[in-house]
């Protein structure tokens, strides 16, 4: 497998939001979820720029439904975090918890 791809920490935020919906990870959906996890608002430009980002770096996939007739015709594009993402995400979070720890900011270390 593919070493793991250093990430920033909108990019954190977005691989886990898609992997929070679970196959129903679509732009809409995944500000939705950053919203309500992380009273974020998430301008859907900055999702799209950063889904798009993702998609190039292949830590995620992403496919169109069918067309339907509520949206205009148009389909939803569906993502999906790759192997490659998920090991990236884990990296990165393994990362902010080493270091945090000794600091008694959060979790156990706290008091």
């Amino acid at each position: 497998m593919a070493r793991a791809v250093p990430l920033g920490e909108f990019e954190q935020v977005v691989l886990l939001a898609i992997l929070r919906l679970s196959g129903n990870a679509y732009g809409v959906t995944v500000a939705r979820e950053i919203a309500e996890c992380t009273n974020r608002k998430v301008s859907i430009g900055a999702l799209y720029t950063t889904l798009d980002r993702l998609e190039a770096k292949r830590l995620i996939a992403g496919r169109l439904a069918d067309p339907t007739p509520e949206r205009g015709g148009r389909s939803k594009r569906f993502f999906k975090v790759t192997p490659l993402g998920r090991a990236s995400v884990i990296r990165a979070q393994q990362s902010y918890s080493n270091l945090l720890r000794g600091l008694g900011l959060i979790g156990a270390d706290n008091g």
